[in-house]
C-alpha cells in the first residue's frame, strides 16, 4: 500500500447538484473546515442525502416550540466541504449568498434541490372566473443577490419571465405565476428518475392535474411521474 494518502475530489453531477441545492436551502457549513449540517422537517430529505453520499450517519431530532419535528444530519467530509466552498456556499450564507458556480447542465438538479428545501407551490380557484385555477411557485431566501441569480438563471435556462421578488416575514420570495410554474415543473422534473421530495412533487402534480387548461405535453409528463410513483 502506498504511504501517500490521496484526497478525494468531487466533480459535478445531477445528484451532487441536488444536494448543493438542499444545503443552500436547509444546510450550513460549520466553521471548522469539515462538518456539514442538513436540517429538515422532512425525514425523506435526510434519507436522500444519506443515499447520494453513500453514508449512514446517526440522525438527531428536535421539536420546535410550535410542535414541529426537525431532523438534523451532521457529517464530516473535508473534500465535499471544499467542493461546497468552491461552488459558492459559505459558513455564513443566510444573507450573503450569491451565485452558485456550477455547469448549466446541472442547474435543474440544483433548482429541484433548492425547491425541495426552501421552495413552495400553492394554488387556488379564482372566484372571479369559474374555470380559472391559479397556482404559483416560490423560492425563499434572505439574500436578494441569490434570488436575483436564480431569477437570471431561470430566465436564461427555463425561459421564464423574471417573476417577482417580494419581502416576506423571513426574508424574500421569488414568485412565479402559472405559466412560469408549468415551465419550472417541466424543467425540474425532466428526468423522471431523479430524486426529489415526494410531498412537494405530488402537490405540484395535483395542481397541474387540476388545471383545466394544462397542455397535453405537460399532462403527459405528469402521467409519467405518476406512473413512476406507482
Amino acid at each position: 500500500m502506498s504511504r501517500y494518502k490521496y484526497k478525494k475530489f468531487y466533480t459535478w453531477n445531477s445528484e451532487l447538484a441536488y444536494i448543493v441545492g438542499l444545503i443552500a436551502a436547509d444546510g450550513c457549513l460549520i466553521n471548522n473546515g469539515r462538518h456539514i449540517n442538513v436540517t429538515s422537517k422532512d425525514k425523506e430529505i435526510i434519507d436522500i442525502v444519506q443515499q447520494i453520499m453513500c453514508m449512514n450517519v446517526k440522525v438527531s431530532t428536535k421539536q420546535s416550540p410550535y410542535g414541529n419535528m426537525a431532523y438534523h444530519l451532521q457529517f464530516s467530509n473535508v473534500a465535499f466541504y471544499d467542493f461546497l466552498l468552491l461552488s459558492g456556499l459559505t459558513t455564513a450564507k443566510s444573507k450573503t449568498m450569491g451565485k452558485i458556480v456550477l455547469p448549466s447542465e446541472y442547474y435543474a438538479g440544483f433548482l429541484r434541490g433548492y425547491f425541495d428545501g426552501d421552495g413552495t407551490v400553492y394554488g387556488y380557484w379564482d372566484k372571479r372566473w369559474s374555470n380559472s385555477f391559479m397556482y404559483y411557485t416560490g423560492f425563499i431566501n434572505a439574500s436578494s443577490k441569490f434570488l436575483q441569480w436564480i431569477q437570471t438563471m431561470n430566465t436564461e435556462l427555463v425561459n421564464t419571465s423574471p417573476g417577482k421578488i417580494k419581502p416576506n416575514r423571513g426574508g424574500l420570495t421569488l414568485t412565479y405565476a402559472k405559466t412560469d410554474s408549468q415551465k419550472l415543473f417541466a424543467f425540474m422534473y425532466a428526468d423522471i428518475n431523479a430524486l426529489s421530495l415526494s410531498r412537494k412533487r405530488i402537490k405540484f402534480i395535483d395542481f397541474i392535474r387540476t388545471d383545466p387548461y394544462a397542455s397535453k405535453a405537460l399532462l403527459a409528463r405528469v402521467l409519467e411521474l405518476v406512473d413512476r410513483l406507482d
